[in-house]
């Protein structure tokens, strides 16, 4: 019985520490999300002129709808000296197409399409930068996702961030207004889960980086082995990252978000990318088994019980009012992340929360259940460490 009551005040003492945990995470990433996102510099820190040559990294596969309304947007950058670096695995992607006319339309822009990668690796994605990225010419290399869409001054804004203690400059995801449901749970869950976690990660030092859209110092790089020492990797952006972290260089987030704007989405493909992101994490970082407990029922659930416990407070109402609190915290995270009107109702935000909340603890037993993904057209199955092995059909 003794042990009993130990373990039960134990488990009350977890609940307390992650009630501040938690908040803690939410006041962070509410008021950097305030002060840092969206903003517009009283002063730029490099005349424009002088701002430092970028060679963009551009890695396609496929097409959708958006995908040439996406690309002209790095070919109207209003920046005075970059390259882009189209890279297509396969002569017969219908992406080549979609380059070509690109290519075309503006002639003046400093632009090459590279169609057949150089296999270095497992991962997919390093293998078809690999042409592009040897034959970059400036010293910053931007690798930016098919699926993105940027603002004219977009790269004027992260080369401003690049200071000279810098080596790397990130966007925060986030998702651009479409049409549907499922653009509705994309947008909630990039406007609330994942700002909270990856923004009070950024902002407590740990080192939090998703490729979406990284402007990165290639001298580094190179120092580090260049893009081939990170093929055996899956979760590439992350080992490049830490490889840039190690040599003693900050990072620092664009005051614009990465807006992801892919023409092709559904609850499915969501869901498929959420167990994917948890599989790899959980492979590259052990700590990732808590992960289940930072999520707005699971923690209501055990905050509330150490509540009753200690001051006999309803479990139930505490719950409620708990939750209420979270949801009322994510639709503030939610706006400022927007910066500016949703392009959805609060119906809608409530419907769409409710679902992403409810999915979370199912994502992460699915993520353990099977330790293997599919990414592109491969399979690969991975091992602790962060490396995986291709597993080739029969």
């Amino acid at each position: 019985m003794a042990l009993l009551d130990l373990a039960m005040q134990g488990f009350a003492v977890f609940g307390f520490i992650l009630f501040f945990v938690l908040w803690l995470m939410h006041f962070m990433s509410i008021i950097y999300v305030r002060l840092h996102l969206h903003k517009k510099r009283s002063e730029v820190k490099q005349p424009f002129m002088q701002l430092a040559g970028v060679s963009l990294l551009k890695p396609l596969k496929g097409v959708d709808p958006n995908l040439i309304s996406n690309l002209e947007t790095f070919f109207t950058l209003d920046y005075p000296k970059y390259e882009i670096l189209l890279c297509i695995q396969d002569q017969d992607d219908p992406a080549v197409d979609v380059c070509k006319k690109l290519l075309g339309k503006y002639p003046n822009v400093d632009a090459r399409l590279f169609i057949g990668g150089k296999k270095v690796g497992i991962n997919p994605k390093i293998n078809n930068l690999m042409p592009g990225y040897e034959a970059a010419k400036y010293g910053l290399v931007w690798i930016c996702d098919s699926g993105i869409r940027v603002k004219p001054d977009t790269l004027t804004d992260m080369t401003n961030q690049m200071t000279e203690k810098v080596g790397l400059v990130h966007g925060l995801p986030y998702v651009a207004d479409r049409q549907g449901f499922a653009a509705t749970l994309e947008q909630v869950y990039f406007g609330t889960s994942h700002p909270r976690s990856y923004i009070s990660a950024n902002v407590t030092g740990i080192k939090c980086v998703t490729g979406m859209s990284c402007l990165m110092r290639k001298d580094v790089l190179d120092q580090a082995g260049g893009l081939v020492a990170f093929a055996q990797y899956i979760a590439e952006d992350y080992f490049m990252a830490k490889a840039i972290a190690d040599r003693g260089w900050k990072f620092s987030m664009a005051t614009q978000v990465a807006l992801q704007n892919s023409g092709s989405y559904s609850i499915g493909q969501f869901q498929s990318r959420m167990i994917r992101w948890t599989k790899l994490r959980i492979n590259m970082l052990p700590g990732t088994v808590l992960e289940p407990v930072s999520e707005c029922f699971l923690a209501s659930l055990i905050i509330g019980w150490a509540a009753h416990y200690v001051f006999r407070w309803d479990m139930m109402v505490f719950f409620m009012c708990h939750c209420l609190a979270w949801f009322i915290a994510d639709y503030i995270q939610l706006t400022g992340v927007q910066g500016g009107p949703l392009c959805f109702s609060k119906l809608d935000f409530a419907v769409a929360w409710f679902i992403r909340e409810s999915m979370a603890v199912q994502i992460f037993l699915s993520a353990l259940w099977d330790p293997t993904i599919s990414w592109r057209t491969g399979r690969y199955r991975l091992r602790c460490g962060g490396t995986a092995e291709e597993i080739l059909d029969v």
